[in-house]
């Protein structure tokens, strides 16, 4: 029996660790994410858990020990958002490269500077080719269950890579909203228990983690990481449908929403999604065929599957929440429209960002892109691919 409760989006994921009950967790607090290390903190002092709870000094350390935890052969977490993830950066790419599946909660928040601690995705998105898996979630319900399915999805032995769980910086992380928590019980037997293969602890087998890798192997290692990132796909699918059969709650590698016979359509993550929906339903009650794709799983990116939904799409629009600098557009606009070349060129596609900094998103704002769109059908021409909504220019 599923207990109904009234979390916010940091409570939820603190929740969900609690019920793993991992081995370790290193942490240093950074808004929004703070409350996440600080509400599991309180679980470890109570005995709720028995998780070694470290406090660091910074997140390069929180980070670090992850690494050496999970290498020592036990199962780790952390929390971070921004300039903390980037100050991690050089150990992000250590953990992914080490094959150690530590599980992270990044709560987006815009990285500085100016400094800033509301939310977009420059954080998440800068990090999106250090070789973990991402995850993104709309709501609360969504990061709880993400993070979840995160554990079993990272620890695969098909996988064994680090997995990152984003939600929107007090969009979520501080909004209360219901949701559905499993049991205890039921969680700790869904991720089961962790068993690593190899680790530093394993008196039986003598190993190195991160030991220098010159050119006769260097090569091969980042290839079998590469590998591994590809059947993730397949894993993370699996586990959504084993969560589906505990739960009833369904999830894929992206959601489509009104998409089927949809004329014009967009491309989002996290949770402007919910808004879009919104406006989704009122252009349709007004006949006009919207319907929009949201990003569940950045990395690995779902190509073939996307191009298999969008294909039929006139006229598409890309939002980005995070400026790439590149003056063509944003980090997953990139990757939809390499997705989408040679095998969906009819599309006439375009590129959005909004939201930085934690700008305001509204209906009129997503009503806009929709209204662009449908005047890219009505015309035939594109114009600029690469704009911007809700900034004053």
């Amino acid at each position: 029996m599923a207990i109904r409760e009234r979390l916010s989006g940091n409570e939820a994921i603190a929740v969900a660790m609690k019920q793993i009950n991992p081995d370790v967790v290193a942490a240093f607090p950074i808004t929004p994410s703070t409350e996440i290390p600080q509400y599991f903190s309180q679980f470890v002092s109570n005995g709720a858990v028995q998780t070694e709870f470290v406090p660091v000094e910074s997140e390069h350390s929180a980070m670090s020990a992850c690494i050496g935890a999970q290498a020592a052969g036990g199962r780790t977490m952390t929390a971070t958002s921004a300039n903390g993830l980037a100050l991690m950066w050089e150990m992000l790419y250590i953990a992914s490269s080490s094959r150690l599946p530590v599980t992270l909660a990044c709560v987006n928040r815009a990285l500085s500077g100016p400094l800033n601690i509301h939310n977009d995705h420059s954080d998440s998105m800068g990090a999106r080719d250090s070789g973990w898996i991402q995850l993104y979630s709309e709501n609360n319900q969504e990061a709880y269950d993400n993070f979840i399915q995160a554990v079993r999805i990272g620890e695969h032995k098909d996988v064994v890579l680090p997995v990152m769980v984003c939600q929107d910086g007090f969009i979520t992380s501080h909004a209360v909203e219901n949701l559905d928590l499993l049991e205890d019980e039921k969680v700790k037997a869904f991720v089961g228990e962790y068993n690593p293969e190899h680790y530093l602890l394993n008196t039986k087998e003598q190993i190195a983690v991160g030991p220098l890798d010159l050119p006769n192997y260097f090569f091969e290692h980042r290839r079998q990481q590469a590998q591994a990132m590809m059947n993730a796909k397949q894993v993370i699918l699996d586990v959504a449908k084993e969560f589906e059969k505990v739960t009833g709650r369904k999830y894929d590698l992206f959601e489509e929403y009104k998409l089927s016979d949809a004329e014009i359509a967009i491309v989002i993550i996290n949770s402007t999604a919910g808004t879009a929906k919104t406006v989704v339903d009122e252009l349709r009650e007004k006949g006009i065929k919207a319907g929009l794709l949201k990003i569940r799983v950045f990395r690995p990116f779902p190509q073939e599957e996307m191009v298999a939904a969008l294909k039929h799409v006139k006229a598409l629009a890309v939002m980005d929440k995070a400026e790439a600098f590149s003056g063509v557009g944003g980090p997953l606009f990139a990757d939809v429209k390499a997705a989408l070349y040679g095998v969906a060129d009819g599309i006439k596609v375009i590129n959005y960002i909004y939201g930085l900094g934690g700008r305001d998103v509204k209906a009129d704002n997503i009503e806009l892109v929709y209204n662009e769109l449908q005047n890219i059908v009505k015309t035939g021409q594109i114009g600029e691919t690469y704009r911007y909504v809700g900034v004053r220019e």
